[in-house]
């Protein structure tokens, strides 16, 4: 469930078109943003039409009768390479076209920048209606990991082309809009992310759960979670543990998440243990049940991860950038390395484990600061945003004649 606290806007509804290649039960941090965006939406009272590709056979759109302000619509879609479980959407333009001439929204958000998102953002050019977008992945960050590093400047010149041609795109964190600005993107706007609080709690920790990875009260339990992919860097997670498992003996390393990575991970560090992919209060209960949270990806443009455990009252140690370089003040509410040196990061790493009251303290404040990050804050940003683009919209003369009936959702 997501859970949103329900506001009713101060001014008119939208029908905004919601266009995505990710989205639950997908795991990953664009799909399970993206739906707390779409809920938090939906509670202010806007109509959202949800597209997206169909993720296999089995997927259905749901059933708009249960909520009219809610639809959602499937595309075909195709494997991701290396990721095949995942899909991205094909080139849908004239479909596009037909849908929104038949049922006109007043703005077209675009999540992701694969086939389907650079269809959409076509088919709203052609039919008048404002644009808005987020950067959500480091796509050129990627290439580097996967020996296509020489297809950074097309990619990064892909995405500027797509975004510039929006009236906002929205970036999670005030560095990234600086970086993408001297990029040559326009219309940025800074709109964080939130965490949901109530589930990632202290309050989830479980004695039992750490009985079953050979824990007892006094072990130091270190944190993974997250894909298990070459661009999260997790051999820098394991290289931490490994050193600090010299100085401080007692400690166990835990794994949430699953990916490509894995049995290379397993056949590197096999007392580690790997939890697979968690959900909801099992997911909250294994930060919760935790003690150390570490974090030494370079690609994220935020890093959902990193406010989660925050919020679990865990001591965090991340690269200082992203989401840690925005909520994290070093040796206060958590640590930061400097950025992708991971000598710095296994150092740092050793220290903390083995400092027991700083481990405390330091859980403390990120519970703390984790507190000021709600999701309805975010929501209600974002909320203005698409407002007043919409307004300024209507400011502009007549758009195009649409052939056929405009009916609502």
């Amino acid at each position: 469930m997501l859970n949103v606290e329900i506001c009713h806007p101060a001014h008119r509804p939208l029908r905004l078109a919601v266009v995505t290649e990710t989205y639950p039960p997908e795991v990953n941090g664009v799909a399970l943003t993206i739906a707390k965006l779409v809920a938090g939406l939906r509670a202010r009272q806007h109509s959202v039409q949800l597209i997206r590709p169909r993720q296999d056979k089995a997927d259905r759109a749901d059933d708009a009768s249960a909520d009219p302000r809610f639809h959602e619509v499937l595309m075909r879609g195709l494997p991701i390479p290396r990721y095949p479980h995942l899909k991205m959407g094909v080139p849908s333009k004239k479909a596009l076209v037909s849908l929104w001439s038949l049922h006109r929204p007043d703005l077209v958000h675009i999540v992701t920048e694969g086939p389907l998102g650079w269809s959409a953002l076509q088919a709203a050019k052609r039919l008048k209606l404002p644009v808005t977008s987020d950067f959500r992945t480091n796509f050129h960050a990627y290439s580097q990991h996967y020996g296509v590093g020489w297809l950074h400047r097309p990619i990064v010149a892909y995405l500027r082309k797509l975004h510039n041609q929006t009236r906002c795109t929205f970036v999670p964190t005030e560095s990234l809009r600086q970086t993408l600005k001297a990029h040559g993107f326009e219309h940025l706007q800074v709109a964080a992310r939130g965490v949901d609080t109530a589930l990632f709690n202290p309050a989830q920790r479980s004695n039992e759960l750490r009985r079953l990875w050979g824990a007892t009260e006094h072990t130091r339990v270190v944190l993974s979670v997250g894909r298990l992919a070459a661009e999260k860097n997790l051999v820098t997670t394991v290289a931490a543990f490994e050193a600090l498992q010299r100085t401080t003996p007692d400690s166990r390393l835990v794994i949430v998440g699953d990916g490509p990575e894995r049995k290379a991970l397993q056949a590197r560090c096999p007392t580690a243990v790997f939890a697979g992919t968690q959900l909801g209060p099992d997911l909250a209960a294994h930060y919760a049940s935790a003690d150390v949270f570490l974090f030494p990806s370079t690609t994220e443009t935020f890093g959902n991860v990193t406010t989660e455990a925050l919020a679990s009252g865990l001591a965090v140690l991340a690269y200082d950038y992203a989401a840690a370089a925005e909520y994290i003040r070093h040796g206060h509410n958590g640590l930061l390395a400097r950025f992708d040196d991971s000598a710095d990061f296994v150092s740092q790493a050793c220290s903390l484990a083995a400092n027991h009251g700083l481990v405390r303290a330091l859980g403390e404040q990120a519970r703390h600061t984790a507190l000021g990050l709600g999701w309805d804050r975010v929501v209600a940003q974002v909320e203005h945003t698409l407002l007043d683009v919409v307004r300024r919209a209507e400011l502009a003369p007549p758009s195009v004649l649409i052939e056929g009936p405009v009916q609502g959702w």
